[in-house]
């Protein structure tokens, strides 16, 4: 079935809640210090017990918190579908103040979220709609598209990398929520 992906307007947005954004996690991307981190940062996969995270299960509000929190004027939405049945979504942020994750820079672009259906992925789903953000990105005349993720998240890492991302920031203190606190951020840099 031939693959859409269409942008939609932040009123989709509870359509776009219905897919899932759960992942399982078999394994982490370790930070070893290199001379105290002078001479850099080394990552080491590591095996740990199996866990499932969900990051809708975490949010309060849901998706919507995004409104109430951010403004969403210059931000997209994609949906992609096979036929008529959603199979993913992702969203694209840009110039909305108090993101910190844009750096108050006007050339970067920031993929807030990416989902895609736990059955579907590993099909070019995800491919496609980081290829729609990052056409989009460029329509707005961005030099980068942003994508963080966190070191407990493996296989997005390997496909941020297989789709051209260059790591740009590993901090390993980014986060203060008790639940996520020993997890470390690590943000992708996509050329335009």
């Amino acid at each position: 079935m031939e693959l859409s992906v269409t942008p939609v307007s932040v009123e989709a947005l509870e359509e776009y809640s219905n897919i899932p954004i759960h992942f399982e996690v078999r394994s982490t991307l370790e930070p070893e210090l290199i001379d105290s981190g002078r001479g850099g940062i080394l990552l080491h996969e590591k095996s740990v017990p199996f866990y499932v995270k969900d990051y809708d299960a975490m949010e309060e509000e849901g998706l919507a918190r995004w409104l109430k929190s951010f403004d969403t004027s210059n931000w997209s939405l994609f949906l992609a579908r096979e036929g008529s049945a959603l199979v993913g979504g992702a969203t694209v942020a840009f110039r909305s103040p108090g993101l910190f994750m844009l750096g108050n820079r006007d050339d970067i672009a920031v993929l807030w979220d990416i989902r895609v259906l736990p059955e579907r992925r590993r099909t070019g789903i995800g491919t496609a709609l980081v290829a729609a953000a990052a056409q989009w990105a460029r329509g707005h005349d961005c030099r980068y598209l942003k994508i963080e993720t966190q070191n407990n998240n493996v296989p997005a890492c390997r496909f941020y990398a297989a789709q051209g991302c260059r790591l740009g920031e590993i901090n390993r203190f980014a986060y203060s929520d008790p639940r996520i606190s020993r997890e470390v951020m690590l943000c992708w840099y996509l050329d335009l």
